[in-house]
């Protein structure tokens, strides 16, 4: 039986009804219509691609990196939009130039600011369901640590970002250098940060990721992100931390706890110590464990948390080496998402910036999908595939038909007979 044309609402475009349904359940276009307002990126005129669809376009790329074409991504994500129009006049596939030009318009600014907006922690209370290992104690556990991507080998993007230069020559491609927060129980990464390789450290970006710490937070980080300043900046959150620090730092005994551990102090420099100025009262948790091949038996565990009832030495010990979720969830984005041995598309900084904030804002939608699935059963979202979630969403995207972003009734349509 033929198919009966659709009836759009007066002054509904077909543009306007693109659907990617859990991203657009995740970016609610109220969201993205505010980032876009703010950031003075709106559409004024009628265009092919409107900004509200660009945002949602970037987002898609993410679940598409092995298809080489823009153009073929965009074709894939309007499928549903062309179901509703009539015979023989279904949306135009912009070109790759409009494509470009379209995301040139938007920029990054509304990418990152929807990204801080929206990408935030899933579990609120240890009590509710799906918040298995997500806490400890009272605090919800997270993780700070860093990683790299490699971006498209273009000249824009080696000066930019620069290569990573090692003893055995430069890498095959540049790179951009990131900095997350996670929360370990959901493997959400947020708070992220990013810059060019070759001008930001782990250490800069970290100044501005823990900013996004708050008060019954518990951070787990490594020893490369200790410092005098970098504890204080953390402390100022009202966060409580559990930070490993090298060997070779100072920790005179105050006082010993009967679990093991005892109380030290800190300071800002060597001067500082010698005449007991400024200095900041931490307790240190020592521990050694079984050496397996070259890695290091001996830990030391500096926390804000002095009173060893609240988190005793051996639970602490325990707890800080989950502080390697953090890497299953760069593994997820990096490996799983992106896949393995790709490299993010764009030829240009600003649009690989772009791009980089679309992969974060897609790696939240399937891991709120997984915590939404987890609360309904009331399991641990680690044991959730990843990895099937993202193939259900890839498979899912183009059949999704949405209302109009504008706030239309329903689009009445009728499918085949």
């Amino acid at each position: 039986m033929a198919r009966t044309a659709a009836v759009l609402p007066e002054g509904c475009r077909l543009t306007d009804c693109i659907s990617l349904g859990v991203v657009a359940k995740t970016f609610p276009i109220e969201a993205v219509r505010s980032v876009l307002e703010e950031t003075g990126k709106q559409s004024i005129r009628e265009r092919n691609l409107p900004a509200h669809v660009v945002v949602y376009y970037t987002i898609a790329l993410a679940f598409y990196m092995g298809m080489a074409s823009c153009r073929e991504v965009l074709r894939c994500i309007l499928e549903g939009v062309n179901f509703l129009a009539p015979e023989g006049k279904g949306v135009k596939i912009t070109g790759r130039g409009g494509i470009s030009q379209a995301r040139e318009r938007l920029g990054e600014e509304p990418m990152r600011l929807l990204h801080d907006r929206v990408v935030l922690p899933l579990v609120r209370r240890p009590d509710e369901r799906g918040a298995r290992g997500s806490f400890f104690r009272t605090w919800k556990v997270v993780s700070i640590d860093g990683s790299t991507m490699d971006v498209a080998d273009t000249p824009e993007n080696v000066e930019y970002f620069g290569r990573a230069v090692s003893n055995r020559g430069d890498s095959a491609f540049p790179k951009l250098r990131m900095v997350s927060l996670v929360e370990n129980g959901t493997h959400v990464l947020f708070g992220t940060r990013m810059g060019s390789y070759r001008d930001c450290s782990e250490q800069v970006l970290a100044r501005e990721v823990i900013t996004s710490l708050t008060k019954d937070m518990l951070l787990l980080a490594d020893r490369n992100f200790f410092s005098y300043d970098m504890w204080e900046k953390a402390r100022a959150t009202k966060a409580e931390l559990a930070w490993r620090v090298k060997t070779g730092l100072v920790l005179p005994c105050v006082k010993r706890f009967d679990d093991g551990s005892y109380l030290s102090k800190i300071y800002p420099s060597h001067y500082c110590r010698q005449r007991d100025k400024g200095g900041v009262f931490v307790r240190v948790v020592e521990y050694t464990l079984p050496k397996l091949s070259n890695a290091e038996g001996f830990y030391r565990i500096l926390t804000t948390i002095l009173d060893p009832e609240k988190a005793p030495a051996d639970e602490l010990a325990a707890l800080y080496h989950d502080r390697w979720e953090i890497e299953s969830a760069f593994d997820e984005l990096k490996t799983h998402l992106r896949g393995a041995r790709i490299v993010l598309r764009s030829k240009r900084p600003d649009l690989v910036c772009q791009e980089f904030w679309g992969f974060l804002l897609a790696h939240f939608a399937v891991r709120g999908l997984m915590h939404e699935a987890a609360m309904k059963a009331d399991v641990d979202p680690d044991v959730l595939s990843f990895l099937h979630t993202v193939r259900v969403v890839r498979r899912k995207l183009p059949l999704f038909i949405a209302f109009p972003p504008s706030g239309h009734k329903d689009v009445a349509s009728e499918g085949p007979g």
